[in-house]
Parts: structure tokens; sequence; C-alpha cells
């Protein structure tokens, strides 16, 4: 598997419980918080969850 560089480009106020929780998840929390993950499957479908909060680069 490769590797993927996630960055948060949106706040997630007034986002659900569980997309913040994916955002923790993931290494996330703030705006601009970078962070290099495996490109495993449970990876890239909590990627996908969030798909308007973050900026994948790398996959």
């Amino acid at each position: 598997m490769g590797k993927i560089t996630v960055t948060q480009t949106r706040s997630q106020i007034k986002c659900p419980k569980a997309q913040k929780d994916t955002l923790v998840a993931l290494g996330l929390g703030r705006i601009g918080k970078q962070n290099q993950l495996e490109a495993t499957p449970q990876v890239q479908g909590m990627v996908a969850k969030v798909r308007h909060l973050v900026k994948v680069t790398g996959a």
C-alpha cells in the first residue's frame, strides 16, 4: 500500500459527532493540520466519509 497525505481544509463546526470522531481518528482536528497515513481500505473509507472537509494528496 502507498502513503497518502490528508490535510484538513474546512472547519468541523456544525458537523455530526461521527464526522468529528473520524477526523480525530485520522489524526486531524483543526484547519491546516496534515497527517501522512497508509492507504489502507479502512483509511480510504474514513477519508470518503469526510471528503468535504479534507484534501488528499499522494493517492
